[in-house]
């Protein structure tokens, strides 16, 4: 890790060297136009390197990143202004340096360009812009880099929350199905009932659907449907006589999906809340699909809206819903006139 600095930093090292050099040219060629004293012209360009390294560095590394970069623009004006001032008054001094000392005050032995404050200072400015504007695209570069890696790790972030909330809707759905049936089971065991095996073997492969399917995000909607329907044949095991109970699908398509048990709580609710009257309890369900649409209602007879509201089917399966298909589905539930209806339209459209 040490070497890797070190050789890192010998790189910047060599390449700030270099593209110095490379300004040394540039004025050496600038300051030399319309001159044939070229000892003049790198001692004058050699003079004034220090003053424009300086003022560089100041710019890329204190002012831009310190004071423009977080936006404290008064800060960086002031501080602009005092470089500016006190770089103007190191480039006059070179000016002077090139009269005095290179010319021995002999103002036509001067190389021409060298003779004008103006032009030494453009010369030198020309630099700092140019590099200051590679700092700012640098610096801009880096900070989209840094805002895309803080958005990537916000979603990964949001990704596992929302994974962990499905999971715990998930485990919650889980023992409230299981108890059901088991409990119906054990009523039958009691009796010892001749439906007894075939429940048995009902609820292993509903066993089999929690274990293996369940936990993938999404599953053939024709699969989901056959473990309704081996719920809905444990019920009628369960209620016998007492229950009138319709399933129609219609336009399944075979390459569908949906998440899982995303519809079996509507289903339970109707089973453990519905309401016995003239000696049975009505259940209605319809499934449609039209191109990437679910339709999905439920009809049952009830009596009040409370113990449903209290279910944990019903509260997890809005949770459900809301983290899976926000935006994408319609639920309306009414219990009017002695018949509760669910509602649900999903949009599956990936």
């Amino acid at each position: 890790m040490l070497k890797k600095f070190i050789l890192k930093k010998i790189v910047q090292l060599l390449l700030h060297a270099l593209f110095w050099f490379g300004v040394l040219l540039f004025y050496t060629y600038f300051f030399g136009f319309d001159s044939s004293d070229f000892s003049y012209v790198l001692s004058f360009s050699l003079f004034l390197m220090p003053i424009t390294i300086a003022t560089t560095y100041v710019f890329i590394y204190k002012i831009i990143p310190e004071y423009l970069i977080k936006k404290r623009y008064i800060l960086f004006a002031l501080y602009s202004l005092y470089t500016v001032i006190i770089s103007v008054y190191l480039i006059l001094i070179s000016v002077f340096y090139g009269l005095i000392y290179l010319s021995s005050f002999v103002y036509t032995d001067m190389a021409p360009i060298s003779r004008n404050l103006l032009f030494v200072t453009l010369a030198v400015y020309l630099v700092v812009i140019v590099v200051s504007g590679f700092k700012l695209l640098k610096l801009n570069l880096k900070h989209v880099e840094q805002t895309n890696k803080l958005e990537t790790k916000i979603l990964e972030t949001q990704l596992k929350l929302k994974e962990q909330q499905l999971k715990y809707l998930k485990m919650q759905i889980h023992p409230h199905f299981l108890f059901n049936t088991l409990n119906t089971m054990y009523g039958f065991a009691l009796k010892k009932a001749d439906e007894t095996p075939e429940m048995i073997l009902k609820l292993s492969n509903l066993l089999d659907y929690l274990l293996y399917k369940v936990d993938k995000p999404f599953v053939l909607l024709i699969d989901d449907i056959d473990h309704i329907k081996d719920y809905i044949e444990l019920e009628k095991m369960r209620f016998n006589n007492t229950l009138d109970i319709i399933f129609l699908t219609e336009n399944i398509s075979e390459d569908l999906k949906i998440a899982p048990m995303l519809l079996l709580p509507f289903i339970e609710n109707s089973f453990k809340h519905g309401a016995i009257k003239n000696g049975l309890l009505s259940i209605k369900i319809i499934l449609t699909c039209e191109d990437k649409n679910i339709h999905f209602s439920i009809k049952n007879t009830s009596t009040s809206s409370e113990s449903y509201k209290k279910g944990i089917g019903l509260e997890n399966i809005q949770k459900r819903l809301d983290l899976l298909y926000k935006g994408h589905y319609t639920l309306n539930i009414t219990n009017e006139n002695a018949l509760f209806k669910v509602n649900l339209i999903l949009n599956t459209t990936e």
